[in-house]
C-alpha cells in the first residue's frame, strides 16, 4: 500500500513520554502492520531514511527493525531493503488486538494531556452517545 502521508506524520513520537522511543516507533510499525495500512510485501522506509525524517538516531530506528524482524512482522533482504511480512497467522493479530492497541494509545494520549481516567472516560462515553446520535439521524 502507497502511503499519501510522510513518514514524519506516519511516526510522530513523544519524546517527553516514559515510554522509549524505539518502543513507541515498534508499536507505531506493529499497529500500522495490524491495522493493514502495511500490507504483507510491502516495502518499508530504509532505516536512514526513517531516521532523517523524523529526526531520530539511526542506531534507535534500527533497533527496532531488527526488533520487528525477530518479532515476524518484517523480513530483510540484503541490498534490497525491509518488507512487511505475513502476519495473517500470527496469534492475537486481529481487529480486536488493533483496536486495544488504539484505544490504549487514546487513553494514554489524554493521560499525558492532565486527564484523569475517570474524565478520559465520561469524554468517550460522551462522544460515542453523539456518534450513535449521528448513526440514528441518518
Amino acid at each position: 500500500m502507497t502511503s499519501t502521508l510522510s513518514n514524519s506524520t506516519l511516526f510522530k513520537v513523544d519524546e517527553k513520554s516514559s515510554i522509549p522511543l524505539w518502543l513507541q516507533l515498534k508499536n507505531r510499525f506493529i499497529y500500522l502492520i495490524t491495522s493493514g495500512h502495511y500490507l504483507s510485501g510491502d516495502q518499508l522506509p530504509t532505516v536512514r531514511g526513517l531516521a532523517a525524517d523524523i529526526e531520530v538516531n539511526y542506531n534507535t530506528v534500527s533497533k527496532v527493525y531488527v526488533s520487528l524482524e525477530q518479532d515476524g512482522y518484517i523480513e530483510s533482504k540484503p541490498r534490497q531493503g525491509a518488507f512487511v511480512g505475513d502476519v495473517s497467522d500470527k496469534p492475537g493479530v486481529s481487529i480486536e488486538t488493533t483496536v486495544e492497541i488504539v484505544t490504549k494509545e487514546y487513553f494514554k494520549r489524554c493521560q499525558e494531556l492532565g486527564m484523569t481516567l475517570e474524565s478520559v472516560e465520561a469524554q468517550f462515553n460522551k462522544t460515542l452517545k453523539a456518534l450513535k446520535a449521528e448513526r440514528e439521524d441518518r
